[in-house]
């Protein structure tokens, strides 16, 4: 029917799309001028001012000012209005569950950690999701029922047949069957659930080293061994959920694993996973191998390896490195990606002497030959990742003012 909220080419669609074009200019660049508005959405004055009016009238965007240091009169200054809207991300590993609250602008306002550590957690699942998301909304200063959108990022995947949790035997008490419909019915608002290399990769997609490609892998090692797949600028996933899952991949180099669902590992993982790090270290007669977690004491030997010029050392970052590669090729061939990014504490600790390293070790098992970068998400790239999806839907829903 013509006229109707939703045709393409009426006047609410044609407003709604100015709209959305002024709202994502002020999210990217900060408070804009009227004139600002303008140039950029190629508006004129009188539609950009009546569009101001009509967002600042939703509770969409704010008056944050006047614009100083030009000749004439100070402009006002318009911002998207922070407490539109609020989304949350939770990022779950089997020694806790971290959560984090953040405004429509991208502004985290409220982060909460809850400890799991032990094979028996003491708290069921809905019970530790509800607690830290309950505790990063408190330190956000809001209520539950005022977060719109919730994603939470866990190892393996949710496989969409099934809904039981896949490739992720490691993570106690998100295994059984009803468990997606126990949260459903403890939580307020809509519930997305994701691998956490996938999230690892949307942080980079969105705010890191690999904005502006469409095509890429992450390659991520921390706890566990992972990839993402970026394609086409879309997350594959596959049909169970399971692509990148490539700690299972068999590799030269490690012993052909067999039963691997059972085992939880595989080839590639036991050959450069974070957990080979350390015991290779000993092998190379390195004495002062941390001890703790695996992953925080493989971060610390690639760390020190980094620094070291000769040595023991040095040889442990250049095998490091040539089992990276080694999977790395069999991505590469298969894939053809434009740009691997090297993510997860156990490849960030060594920088740019790592990535230099694996980057002519691959130039040398592959045919094709990426760019590798390391990533530039630190700080909880996960929880960012969670944060960054659930905030996209959150704007398409909030900022759609054709309804």
């Amino acid at each position: 029917m013509a006229g109707t909220a939703g045709t393409p080419g009426t006047p609410r669609v044609l407003r709604a799309m100015n709209d959305r074009a002024a709202l994502d200019l002020l999210l990217e660049h900060g408070p804009l001028s009227r004139t600002r508005i303008g140039k950029l959405t190629g508006l004129s004055k009188p539609t950009a001012s009546q569009l101001l009016a009509r967002l600042e009238a939703a509770g969409l965007v704010l008056a944050t000012g006047t614009s100083e240091g030009r000749p004439g009169p100070n402009a006002q200054l318009y911002a998207v209005n922070p407490a539109a809207a609020h989304a949350a991300g939770i990022d779950v590993t089997p020694q806790r569950v971290r959560a984090a609250v953040a405004d429509v602008t991208g502004r985290t306002v409220g982060e909460y950690e809850l400890p799991t550590p032990g094979r028996r957690p003491a708290l069921p699942v809905v019970r530790q999701v509800t607690d830290a998301l309950d505790g990063a909304v408190k330190a956000a200063g809001l209520a539950r029922g005022d977060v719109r959108r919730l994603v939470i990022g866990t190892p393996g995947a949710f496989d969409p047949n099934t809904g039981r949790l896949r490739y992720a035997a490691h993570l106690p008490g998100w295994h059984s069957p009803a468990l997606l419909d126990d949260l459903a019915a403890a939580l307020p608002m809509p519930v997305e659930y994701e691998n956490d290399v996938n999230l690892a990769a949307v942080a980079e997609q969105r705010l890191g080293a690999a904005r502006g490609h469409r095509d890429f892998v992450l390659l991520w090692n921390q706890e566990g061994l992972g990839a993402a797949l970026v394609l086409g600028a879309r997350l594959h996933r596959g049909w169970t959920g399971g692509a990148g899952e490539v700690g299972f991949l068999p590799v030269p180099g490690a012993p052909l694993a067999r039963q691997v669902s059972r085992a939880g590992s595989g080839g590639y993982q036991e050959l450069a996973g974070s957990q080979a790090i350390p015991r290779l270290a000993r092998e190379l007669g390195i004495e002062d191998v941390p001890t703790g977690p695996y992953a925080r004491a493989a971060a610390t030997l690639v760390a020190r390896a980094a620094d070291q010029a000769t040595g023991p050392y040095r040889t442990l970052l250049t095998t490091y490195a040539t089992r990276l590669a080694t999977g790395l090729a069999s991505l590469v061939s298969v894939l053809d990606p434009e740009l691997v990014v090297l993510s997860g504490a156990s490849l960030t600790a060594g920088g740019e002497v790592l990535r230099a390293l694996v980057q002519g070790e691959l130039e040398e098992l592959a045919a094709s030959r990426p760019r590798l970068v390391v990533g530039d998400v630190r700080d909880h790239p996960v929880l960012r990742g969670a944060l960054e999806s659930a905030l996209a839907a959150t704007r398409d829903e909030v900022f759609d003012t054709s309804r």
